[in-house]
């Protein structure tokens, strides 16, 4: 249990790394941005993750900060994309793309349920090679609900 936090901080470290020299965003990752938005520890929050099964949307949504969290979370995507774009892993046009899907899923969102669909999608290249996919849309649940 300990190994598998110790594993999960440090993968959210390496993430915050990743993005802090774009970051236009207050925080580094979802964890951070319910934490921040609660005043609760990053670690607080992964544990209650883990341990009920919660979404991020969810915590947030019983907090009553489901907005502001959906806001910050689009703007740490948008940093994520610019970031690809800036190193040549997007071009301009995928990374419209793909914010545009955000954006649309995250309309539908409620915070209550396990579809990837508000946002927190990585991007992948499909199987046709014909460009980039947000790969969130794949698993979207259409009952509007979403994961972070």
């Amino acid at each position: 249990m300990k190994n598998l936090k110790k594993i999960i901080v440090t993968g959210l470290l390496a993430l915050s790394v990743a993005t802090t020299a774009f970051a236009t965003s207050a925080y580094n990752n979802p964890a951070e941005i319910v934490a921040g938005l609660t005043g609760r520890s990053v670690e607080s929050v992964i544990d209650e993750r883990h341990d009920t099964g919660k979404s991020f949307g969810t915590i947030a949504k019983e907090a009553g900060k489901l907005d502001e969290f959906k806001a910050e979370i689009l703007e740490l995507r948008k940093d994520q994309l610019a970031a690809r774009v800036a190193d040549g892993r997007l071009t301009q046009e995928q990374a419209d793309k793909i914010l545009a899907s955000i954006e649309e899923r995250q309309a539908l969102c409620d915070g209550e349920g396990y579809g990837y669909g508000c946002g927190y999608g990585r991007g992948y290249r499909d199987g046709n090679g014909d460009g980039w996919r947000n790969g969130g849309g794949r698993h979207h649940n259409h009952r509007g609900d979403c994961r972070w």
